[in-house]
Parts: C-alpha cells; structure tokens; sequence
C-alpha cells in the first residue's frame, strides 16, 4: 500500500498573533514535532504545504517535499490541492495540520494501520467519539478533495462520505488538541 502525507502549515495564526508553528516548545518547535512524527517509513511520499519559508526550510532538511503556497489566502483549499499535485499514484494520503503539538506516534501507527486494514474508510484519529486529525482519504475520494476551493477543507468531502468514517480512538484527549491561542499552550 502507497500511503502519502501531505503536512498543512500555511494557515495565517491571526487568534495565536505570530507564527506558532515556529514558537519554541520542549522538543521543538510544532512544525518540527510535527515533520519528525511523520516518519519516512510509513510514507512512500511526504509533502509539507506552507507559505512560510521558514517551514519549508525546515520541510527540506527533515526529507520532505516542500511545496510553497503561493494562495495561502484563498484558505486551506489551496494547501489541500497543492499537496494533492503531489501525491500521484497513493492509495491513501494522510493529513495533518502543524498545531497538535502533542500528537504521539503510536496514535499516529495506530491511525495508519486502521486504514491499511480497511482502505476504503475515510480513517480519522478521535477522542470519545469526536473526530480529530489527521485523517486519512482513500484514493477515490482525492479528486473531490483537489476540487475544493476557497477556505473548505477535508470536511465537506468528509460530511458527503459520512457512512465510510472509521474513527480511530487517540492514545489521549490531549493529542487532538490544537494551539490557537497561546493559552492553548497551557492545556
């Protein structure tokens, strides 16, 4: 199985007021917590969509695609269509947002290996029954998702497919939680 993952940090960070995925954290920044979870050998590619030269930088040296996006305000479609441009020939792509900075690997292992169990499932991380990320698409469902436009993300797709959700259940609450604000970093 070609499993892609397409890494999204192009988001403006307007609520946290700077860049958080480049704030400084115990064992390092979001962005490059979240370049080292993803590893290489679960991945036959791996693309870090961002208009942050910063991240791309760092998208480089952790062996990663680094793809720039140049329509990062039109809204997360365009991070989803960049990305997509890469992944050709997966039979799945992952993806993941920059800001869960306690997202573990064993969630993420857990997560992958529902999907390859069942390809056919949209396959998504959660807590309790609440959907979180990442989530995983099959194949099939890839063009809906490149075809997405303006600030729509994966849930549109996601809502028309509802019956193909399988949630797979995190290690820890904790783990879905994103950063926002910086009171998030309280959590």
């Amino acid at each position: 199985m070609r499993l892609g993952c397409v890494l999204l940090a192009s988001g403006f960070a307007r609520r946290f007021g700077s860049n958080k995925l480049l704030l400084p954290l115990q064992g390092g920044s979001p962005a490059q917590r979240a370049l080292a979870l993803f590893s290489p050998e679960r991945f036959a590619r791996r693309a870090v969509v961002s208009q942050f030269p910063e991240i791309l930088e760092l998208g480089r040296a952790a062996g990663w695609l680094a793809l720039d996006n140049p329509e990062a305000a039109e809204g997360i479609a365009s991070s989803l269509r960049r990305g997509l441009a890469a992944m050709e020939e997966m039979d799945g792509v992952l993806f993941a947002v920059c800001d869960q900075p306690w997202l573990s690997k064993a969630s993420v292992d857990r997560l992958i290996d529902a999907f390859t169990a069942q390809p056919a499932c949209i396959t998504a991380l959660s807590w309790a029954g609440e959907r979180g990320n990442p989530v995983i698409f099959p194949r099939d469902l890839l063009r809906e998702l490149a075809a997405l436009t303006g600030d729509t993300g994966g849930s549109a797709v996601l809502r028309a497919h509802s019956g193909r959700l399988l949630l797979v259940e995190a290690l820890s609450a904790r783990e879905l939680l994103d950063v926002d604000t910086p009171r998030d970093l309280d959590s």
